[in-house]
């Protein structure tokens, strides 16, 4: 490098080129493991044994109503992709029998779902379900 007032100049004719750079940036370190192998190796570990999904069985995507995400940051209830995968072959099941709205019970937490639109309407925990009374229900579905 030389130096021209105070800054710092690179010798421009010594940078790798842009195969280079790939080439380095993709070799693995020694020990190192690949990303992609990581994630191949989690995926072997999946009991393939359980029952799969059928896409009959599940209904379009799920949307939260606002009012259902205050419901949910209020009762600490995390709806994480489990939960979601219940609520939406809860829905499709739901539609096939004619449900409307619907009371949708897992292990976490009670829903009340609009099967029409595909929406959470509102959320109730596990611990505050005994006390509640969910009106204007024509159909309830347990998911545990």
């Amino acid at each position: 490098m030389s130096k021209v007032n105070s800054f710092l100049i690179p010798n421009v004719s010594s940078l790798p080129s842009d195969t280079q750079k790939a080439e380095k940036a993709n070799t693995l370190k020694q020990g190192e493991k690949s990303e992609f192998k990581g994630l191949v190796d989690q995926l072997s570990q999946v009991d393939l044994r359980q029952p799969q999904l059928m896409p009959t069985d599940v209904g379009p995507e799920v949307k939260v109503s606002t009012h259902a995400m205050k419901r949910l940051q209020e009762r600490n209830i995390e709806l994480d992709g489990d939960e979601f995968m219940k609520l939406k072959e809860a829905i499709g099941k739901l539609r096939g029998k004619g449900g409307h709205d619907s009371l949708v019970i897992t292990n976490k937490a009670a829903y009340v779902v609009d099967v029409d639109k595909n929406t959470v309407v509102t959320a109730v925990d596990k611990n505050n379900m005994n006390e509640n009374v969910f009106t204007k229900i024509d159909s309830t579905i347990f998911m545990m």
